[in-house]
């Protein structure tokens, strides 16, 4: 693909960990603008728009939430600074709690933004996406357009942006050593704590044979 208007609108400090290597990973549930209010991924090739009127310093890590500068509802950028784009590697879609904690080193958000998403439409599982970024091969400034706005994850910029001359953030090697490392805690989620308990009582009670 060598251009594309197909975005995924995600917080500024996001993107920007995305763009430098600290993070590979997003959870999404869906905005209230979404086909059905639910969330769901039908591109895999995508441009990182960067958003800035919903972003809460208290849902981040500090690291991140030192970042963030708070804007009044419904502010935005003259002006949409598009520098990456993204390939989305895996999705996951994950319900088990104990499983979305294990994700916290990953991740840029704490645990006040893990446990809001797991209230908000318990019925819903939550979206893991692991995505492999590029920067572009220069930074394409747009302007903002309405059509922009509003709670919804994807978008069509009204011009297609060039992903040729792109460079991967993360080389092959290391992208494949992280998504592995989530791959496999995703095919072993951890265990509750009681579930561990019962199954140590029960091998500590099971029979002996005789010598």
């Amino acid at each position: 693909m060598k251009s594309t208007t197909r975005a995924l609108k995600e917080w500024n400090v996001a993107v920007n960990a995305l763009e430098e290597g600290k993070t590979i990973v997003l959870l999404r549930k869906g905005g209230i603008r979404e086909q059905a209010g639910q969330f769901n991924v039908g591109d895999k090739q995508v441009l990182l728009y960067p958003t800035f009127e919903h972003q809460q310093p208290d849902l981040l890590k500090p690291d991140f939430a030192s970042q963030v500068k708070t804007v009044e509802s419904g502010w935005h950028p003259e002006f949409i600074k598009i520098s990456s784009w993204a390939e989305i590697t895996d999705v996951f879609l994950v319900a088990w709690e104990p499983a979305i904690a294990a994700l916290f080193p990953y991740h840029i958000w704490n645990e006040k933004f893990v446990g809001d998403r797991l209230k908000w439409k318990q019925n819903q599982p939550i979206y893991i996406l692991l995505l492999r970024a590029y920067r572009l091969a220069a930074t394409v400034e747009i302007p903002y357009i309405s059509a922009y706005g509003g709670c919804r994850s994807w978008i069509d910029l009204a011009s297609p942006i060039s992903l040729e001359g792109s460079e991967a953030v993360l080389g092959d090697r290391e992208y494949l050593e992280r998504s592995n490392e989530i791959r496999s805690l995703m095919a072993n989620p951890p265990k509750l704590e009681e579930e561990q308990a019962v199954e140590t009582a029960s091998i500590q009670t099971k029979p002996t044979s005789a010598g």
